[in-house]
């Protein structure tokens, strides 16, 4: 396959961080828009700790889709979901998979091999493999 593909990873690492980044500013816009089911109607308090997720969420998912300043929103997202594990997920049962956490924990690694791969290719802020 490296033979195969391997030609092709700085595209396939440019989609993965573009598709990564559009679902991950989705659950931001379900926290401060209600948009894909939302809340129930219910908007965060501005500056409660929902609101701060939601904007790391919708900022910095876009951030990292189009390639604009992608490490530094990759990395604070990366945070965002270890918080998010340990504060929600981690009480519930010790393994991801019994406390709901694996999409918590699996954003929380990718976002920090985005934070330090950079932009990559066809990216709004160039960069390191573009």
């Amino acid at each position: 396959m490296q033979r195969l593909l391997g030609r092709f990873a700085p595209q396939c690492y440019a989609l993965l961080r573009i598709v990564a980044g559009l679902l991950f500013a989705c659950h931001g816009a379900q926290k401060l828009l209600a948009m894909f089911g939302g809340l129930g109607g219910f908007h965060p308090p501005v500056l409660s700790q929902l609101w701060i997720a939601g904007v790391i969420e919708l900022v910095g998912g876009l951030l990292i889709a189009i390639g604009f300043f992608a490490s530094v929103a990759a990395f604070v997202a990366s945070g965002e979901m270890a918080v998010a594990y340990f504060q929600s997920h981690a009480p519930k049962g010790l393994w991801p998979i019994q406390n709901q956490g694996e999409l918590a924990v699996l954003y929380c690694f990718l976002f920090l091999c985005i934070a330090a791969r950079g932009n990559g290719k066809w990216s709004a802020g160039g960069g390191k493999y573009a």
